[in-house]
């Protein structure tokens, strides 16, 4: 037996590079619940929970998510044996109800763990990986359509995104087409535009708009109504001419399994955070495969441990019609790994080394996490003199 010695969390606050627009809120920071498991055998796992504008998305924030760990999960993780993840896990489930978030940070540190223990990638662990590279799009979110472009253009030209998505929902349904409009016309053949709703629209609206979407051009709608109304969805999926897409509404293999029955998405968003876990959120895609849902790797725009984490589950995934949207990283002003990921010709790659691969960069930690925050507001370059 391999015991658990010390349940480390920490939260960290990282500016975004700029506003971050959606239908609920509007970002300017990413705050992150980190996790570090201290083992007996002198192996150190970690994890990451991070949400969406802290309780704007759902019902878990990174400060309630590291009060869950520290008070009850931390004691089942001490009483347990660190080279058992899913027994531990098991009994994580039979205590604690919900805290999805909470516990994919706590299952991806142990499997980190177990996977540097053993030697093998977090991706050896889940199956086996089928691809090393992951398809990566790219967020257009500042709201001003002429920005947008630009911005586009210029990934385009660095070849680092082929594929965008457009947060709307915010305005006047016929403004939010133009914008759309205008981008896909701007960038034609040359990417993918898809656009995510956040569920900002009622039924009726969404009727309207995913037809007005279609005829701009657009691949993809993602949850246009809220996550309750599975027979919406089910609705605007037979009569739309574009793929329809669930998010918001999947927390898991239970839902996933009646939005495949109830024929209500063409395509699953699997998030590991949403899902409650990597194993949690390989059932998901298990379920999509059997009931001919297509695929697509979200984002709750996680910072490098969770994007990683995302990326050894998604890697092996046999399909992935949709590619995925592991960009957190480049949301964000500062880089909390040593080695940052590497995204290239329009891809990420997903690390090859023991366990998730990485390491966290312990002076940027520091200077970042938010018990630190009366130090002096100086940059991470200024502070090592660059």
């Amino acid at each position: 037996m391999v015991a658990i010695e010390q349940v480390e969390t920490i939260i960290v606050d990282v500016p975004t590079i700029r506003p971050h627009v959606l239908a609920m809120a509007t970002m300017y920071r990413q705050t992150l619940c980190l996790v570090r498991l201290h083992c007996a055998d002198g192996v150190t796992g970690i994890g990451e929970a991070t949400t969406i504008g802290g309780l704007a998305y759902g019902d878990e924030s990174p400060e309630g998510i590291k009060l869950a760990i520290d008070t009850y999960i931390a004691p089942l993780l001490k009483a347990g044996d660190a080279t058992h993840p899913a027994k531990i896990m098991a009994a994580i489930s039979r205590s604690v109800v919900g805290n999805h978030f909470a516990k994919c940070a706590i299952e991806t540190a142990l499997l980190d763990a177990q996977g540097k223990r053993t030697g093998l990638a977090v991706s050896e662990l889940l199956g086996g990986r089928v691809r090393d590279r992951l398809p990566v799009l790219w967020t257009l979110a500042s709201g001003d359509t002429a920005k947008d472009i630009a911005e586009a253009e210029d990934m385009l030209d660095r070849r680092r995104h082929d594929a965008f998505k457009l947060k709307i929902g915010k305005r006047a349904l016929a403004d939010d087409v133009a914008h759309v409009s205008a981008i896909k016309k701007a960038l034609g053949d040359r990417a993918s535009v898809r656009v995510d709703v956040n569920m900002a629209w009622d039924e009726t609206t969404a009727r309207r708009g995913v037809a007005m979407l279609a005829d701009a051009g657009c691949d993809l709608v993602e949850q246009p109504i809220d996550r309750a109304n599975r027979d919406g969805m089910a609705r605007l999926r037979a009569a739309s001419r574009v793929p329809i897409m669930a998010d918001e509404a999947l927390r898991g293999p239970d839902d996933a399994y009646d939005f495949a029955r109830a024929a209500a998405a063409d395509v699953f968003a699997v998030k590991i955070e949403q899902s409650g876990g990597l194993f949690a959120a390989k059932a998901v895609q298990v379920i999509a495969d059997a009931a001919g849902v297509a695929l697509y790797g979200g984002t709750m725009l996680e910072a490098g441990v969770g994007t990683i984490a995302s990326a050894h589950l998604f890697s092996t995934f046999p399909t992935l019609a949709f590619g995925t949207e592991l960009f957190g990283p480049l949301l964000l002003t500062e880089e909390i790994l040593e080695t940052p990921p590497v995204y290239s010709d329009f891809m990420l790659d997903v690390p090859a080394g023991r366990g998730l691969g990485i390491a966290l960069d312990e002076d940027r930690i520091r200077f970042l996490r938010r018990d630190a925050a009366s130090r002096p507001t100086i940059s991470i370059a200024a502070a090592q003199g660059g």
